[in-house]
């Protein structure tokens, strides 16, 4: 039995990963579960799951969280920063899913490997804005990061069996987004609407925008890097429409192993939370017999700018991959709010990295800075276009 403290329970991860829970209540129960806003969601999943410690966004969701319980339905309803620490390192869990949005990942994710909990990993912001910090405290508390997204994961799966010495390059494969075949002329008529409309997946809001800048792989890249420990120069990014291939590993002799399946989060989920094991989960195979093609083809650096960026940031290191990131979340939800266009993530994004002075071997509490002096950057960035 594997004892759950899952962070970001209502979200598109979080509600896959208790539908696991209950298909396997013999191998899973839930001992924390934590929600920033969606309230209603997270009072109906407490009354399912039972959970000892629950924690909330701020102050006010805690109390309309606990006047919609039954009285004792759980023990703690915490709040803020240290209410999400405090699920993360739940003493009775033994695994944490870290599946909220955002940099807001970085802290509880601290927090429950200082505890010693197995981490099953779908924050890639946490590795992005402190991934050598993070995995230098995993690999002291002798703590197992397992990877959900579902790049990643293919990855990880792909290199079991394998001497990691003998890996030359991982294959970072992308769909493209709904964007990939539109021409860059067409970019500024781009509406929220069109860019939630992935081909393949079914996402939250701020990833699905990613998706379609293509900044979600160049987050992928830089988690990559730190998870498998590599170089950024060991990493390619392959355009794949289909997401059949969900990331490849070629190895020094000339062989590429791959990892197949539809597009559906389920099945890295239920790795992660049964590894070494595979939970039969009911997944169909991609369709084989029905005359599938899978094609390839290079990034198109100019059109998607989001990607270079991110390839910067990864070779420059230091406190430059937090900024990438905080700047990137301002732009995004900056659009999501129509406060700017599509055509203007990237250059507030830029623009912020252009103003930044890089920290060169950061601190977490330099990390934390630059993410803090990022937003700042941004929103100033944003109100500079919006005044033009």
């Amino acid at each position: 039995m594997k004892h759950l403290s899952i962070l970001g329970s209502t979200g598109s991860i979080g509600t896959n990963v208790l539908n696991i829970v209950e298909m396997f209540p013999q191998q899973f129960n839930v001992k924390a579960l934590t929600a920033k806003k969606n309230i209603s969601l997270l009072a109906r999943q407490i009354e399912k799951f039972q959970p000892e410690v629950v924690a909330v966004f701020d102050q006010e969701r805690a109390k309309e969280l606990k006047d919609g319980l039954p009285s004792g339905t759980v023990a703690d309803i915490l709040y803020g920063d240290e209410g999400y620490c405090a699920a993360a390192a739940c003493a009775s869990a033994d695994l944490t899913v870290t599946a909220v949005v955002g940099a807001a990942g970085l802290k509880p994710t601290l927090a429950a490997i200082d505890a010693g909990k197995t981490i099953a990993l779908a924050n890639k912001e946490t590795l992005v804005m402190a991934g050598d910090f993070v995995m230098q405290a995993a690999a002291e508390k002798g703590v197992q990061i397992l990877p959900i997204d579902s790049e990643h994961s293919a990855i990880f799966q792909c290199l079991q069996g394998q001497r990691r010495e003998d890996m030359d390059k991982i294959l970072l494969t992308a769909s493209g987004g709904p964007f990939l075949n539109k021409p860059r002329a067409e970019f500024q008529a781009i509406t929220r609407d069109d860019a939630l409309r992935h081909p393949n997946w079914q996402m939250g809001p701020k990833i699905t925008i990613d998706s379609a800048t293509l900044m979600n792989k160049g987050l992928e890249v830089l988690e990559a890097r730190c998870l498998f420990g590599v170089t950024h120069e060991m990493i390619e990014v392959v355009i794949h429409p289909q997401s059949i291939i969900h990331s490849m590993v070629a190895f020094k002799d000339g062989s590429v192993i791959a990892q197949l399946g539809i597009p559906d989060m389920k099945a890295a989920i239920a790795y992660a939370l049964s590894y070494p094991q595979r939970l039969p989960i009911g997944q169909r195979l991609p369709e084989f017999d029905a005359g599938q093609t899978l094609t390839f083809q290079a990034p198109d650096l100019t059109k998607f700018p989001c990607l270079a960026m991110a390839f910067q940031a990864c070779e420059t290191g230091g406190s430059l991959p937090a900024v990438l990131n905080a700047a990137n979340e301002v732009a995004v939800y900056g659009f999501l709010h129509q406060k700017i266009g599509f055509v203007d993530i990237a250059p507030v994004i830029q623009q912020t990295i252009n103003k930044h002075p890089i920290v060169p071997n950061p601190g977490l509490s330099d990390i934390l800075a630059a993410d803090q002096w990022a937003r700042e950057c941004a929103q100033n960035v944003i109100k500079e276009l919006k005044n033009k």
